[in-house]
């Protein structure tokens, strides 16, 4: 009897989970094609294929429907378990090049491009969309790369504070390409170009922040 109730409650909250997933797609589809201040719930319910009160229920307002939608999005942005020790600057080069790649392939991605594009044109009626973005999936994206330079900090590798060098080297992968698929007069670079502009950014970084004995004399 026991059994049966577990077996029946796991099947419950699968179901679950498929059905939550099958309401945020529907959220971010409606979001991305009517606007979020114009997307209703019904709209988003009628697309889900759920009712208003199981989609309140099992998501929330529209607002939690947002900040999951933007925050299932952000988890590609996290910085892996695994991190390597930073013991010389080669691993960090390498550590560097391999964030920088993760980073631009998941934020060129046109899922995360329609996010943006979302929040822009909905800073005037929902400023809370760019308030979700920023304070969830461009936080997280800032934090992991602060969390590398404060460990190439920490092993003598670099010095400064890692919120700036970060900011750097940010400024150094992206240039000019994040505001150009914003505007859709660039294409999303390929998974060659991708890697090859992190190892760029890797390289020119650190030519910026030399060790002390590997400084030029003067």
């Amino acid at each position: 009897m026991a059994r049966a109730k577990m077996a029946k409650r796991r099947q419950e909250s699968g179901d679950e989970t498929a059905v939550r997933k099958r309401i945020l797609e529907a959220a971010f589809a409606a979001f991305t094609k009517s606007g979020y201040a114009a997307a209703s719930t019904l709209e988003i319910a009628t697309r889900a294929r759920v009712s208003k009160r199981e989609l309140y229920a099992l998501v929330g307002n529209k607002q939690r429907m947002l900040i999951a939608c933007i925050r299932e999005r952000a988890k590609r942005f996290d910085v892996p378990a695994d991190l390597p020790v930073l013991r010389d600057r080669e691993t960090l080069a390498q550590v560097l090049a391999s964030f920088g790649t993760k980073v631009v392939r998941e934020a060129s991605d046109p899922t995360v491009i329609a996010v943006f594009r979302l929040a822009i044109s909905e800073v005037t009626h929902a400023p809370e969309v760019a308030r979700a973005l920023d304070s969830i999936a461009r936080e997280t994206s800032r934090a992991a790369l602060r969390k590398i330079m404060a460990g190439a900090q920490a092993s003598g590798l670099l010095t400064g504070r890692p919120a700036e060098l970060a900011k750097q080297f940010a400024g150094l992968l992206w240039r000019d390409l994040q505001v150009s698929l914003l505007l859709g007069v660039a294409e999303r670079p390929n998974s060659r170009e991708i890697a090859r502009r992190a190892r760029d950014a890797a390289a020119a970084f650190l030519q910026l922040h030399p060790l002390q004995n590997d400084a030029p004399a003067t």
